[in-house]
């Protein structure tokens, strides 16, 4: 299934190649099946990618408030470590530990057990 997920961006370090990796994200994200109408936001720590929106279902934030959703970190040869925030635990949890970015993207848009976007 490819439900987001457009042509992978180039694997390489350097500033333009980290832009039009957070670019790529950017576009994926408007195309996930879950709480389409909020605007995520993918923000650059280091060469990592932290994606944070509103919490529409107020299930983890009463007030609506921005949560961070999930952290997408290079490894390396066109692997990424996917991970989703455990919020009770105010800590990043593995559950897709690594994979292509496209595919990653797919696990992340889609989330049908609900992981990411909670």
């Amino acid at each position: 299934m490819n439900a987001c997920a457009t042509a992978a961006p180039p694997e390489a370090p350097g500033g333009q190649v980290l832009d039009f990796t957070q670019r790529h994200l950017e576009r994926a994200l408007r195309e996930r099946v879950r709480y389409r109408y909020v605007q995520a936001h993918v923000l650059r720590e280091g060469e990592a990618f932290r994606i944070e929106a509103p919490c529409c279902s107020r299930n983890v934030d009463p007030e609506g408030g921005v949560i961070d959703i999930a952290l997408l970190t290079p490894l390396g040869e066109g692997q990424w470590r996917l991970q989703a925030r455990d919020h009770a635990a105010g800590q990043w949890q593995p559950f897709s530990e690594t994979g292509p970015l496209d595919l990653l993207l797919d696990l992340l848009c889609v989330d049908e057990l609900r992981i990411y976007w909670p």
